[in-house]
């Protein structure tokens, strides 16, 4: 008999429970055909990389499967009928992995991982940027937002002047055919 590693996705809708259902329905497939399954490993409802099926998240999980082929063929038709089954891979392996699973392994070390420093010890402080109250801007740079503050008024009165020059002409056209009228 041949080694696998299977995993697979159902859709985000159904509990928990309703996929442990599932995992004995197609364990039930497996050992009918001789063959049996050595681990079964719920990874929870899970976030997926992109919409598969208009599902944003699914529940995983992994069996490890010691059976003949046409088991694990028959398993893989049953998914793929199955609508709550979004995605599945199985994978032909030389041996089982004892022991939890890598993902099963990172579940377990993320619980403390905010704040946590392990082994490395306590922060210490960065050369290039000084700690404490902040400094005093210096002179330097008090001065220049001064100096931009000035073009912006000088900019202003030649704006102003703009709109006067263009109510001129509008004038000068109103006082010619006021005079032709006469």
């Amino acid at each position: 008999m041949s080694l696998y590693e299977h995993i697979f996705i159902a859709r985000q809708d159904i509990s928990a429970q309703q996929v442990e259902t599932l995992v004995e329905q197609f364990t039930a497939v497996i050992t009918a055909a001789e063959g049996k399954v050595t681990k079964n490993e719920y990874w929870g409802l899970r976030n997926l990389a992109y919409k598969v099926k208009k599902n944003r998240k699914g529940h995983y999980g992994l069996l490890n499967i010691d059976a003949p082929h046409a088991a694990v063929a028959e398993m893989e038709r049953l998914m793929s009928l199955n609508e709550d089954i979004l995605r599945f891979m199985t994978i032909r392996v030389d041996e089982l992995e004892e022991g939890p699973s890598a993902v099963m392994q990172n579940k377990g070390s993320r619980d403390g991982r905010r704040g946590d420093r392990g082994d490395r010890g306590p922060r210490t402080p960065r050369s290039d940027s000084p700690r404490g109250p902040r400094a005093e801007p210096s002179k330097a740079k008090a001065a220049e937002p001064a100096k931009a503050a000035e073009p912006a008024k000088a900019a202003e009165p030649a704006k102003a002047a703009e709109p006067a020059k263009a109510a001129e002409p509008a004038k000068a056209e109103a006082a010619p055919s006021a005079s032709t009228e006469e």
